[in-house]
């Protein structure tokens, strides 16, 4: 059985750092692309960074960018997100993702979701 368990959420205090980490298993998640979703309340759910099976391609949503870094541990079947700096519209529900395919490209189909982890923000 598939199961990908994030863990790190919480409160903090804008311009302050977490960061998550996603537990993979019951399959070989090295082999595939992972990333990163958020939802915040009353709004969709948008992709916040992915990262290839290496680590070698990263791609950010550009509210993200040079504040948040996605990284992985293919030894021991664990996804990092790094936030730092962070805003009180980062607030969200944020889920660890496995793709299907190993890189990364437009429009990827996500093939397992964690059961999401809540962050809030407070300014």
């Amino acid at each position: 059985q598939v199961q990908l368990l994030e863990s790190g959420g919480g409160l903090v205090q804008a311009g302050e750092a977490l960061r998550l980490s996603c537990t993979a298993s019951g399959r070989t998640f090295s082999n595939y692309a992972m990333g990163w979703f958020r939802q915040a309340p009353g709004k969709e759910r948008e992709v916040v960074a992915q990262i290839s099976w290496r680590g070698g391609i990263t791609a950010y949503a550009d509210s993200v960018k040079g504040r948040f870094t996605i990284s992985r541990d293919n030894t021991k079947d664990m996804l990092y997100l790094q936030m730092n700096n962070l805003k009180p519209e980062d607030t969200a529900v944020y889920y660890c993702v496995g793709y299907g395919i190993r890189t990364v490209v437009p429009d990827m189909e996500v093939e397992y979701w964690g059961q999401g982890v809540q962050v809030t923000v407070s300014s």
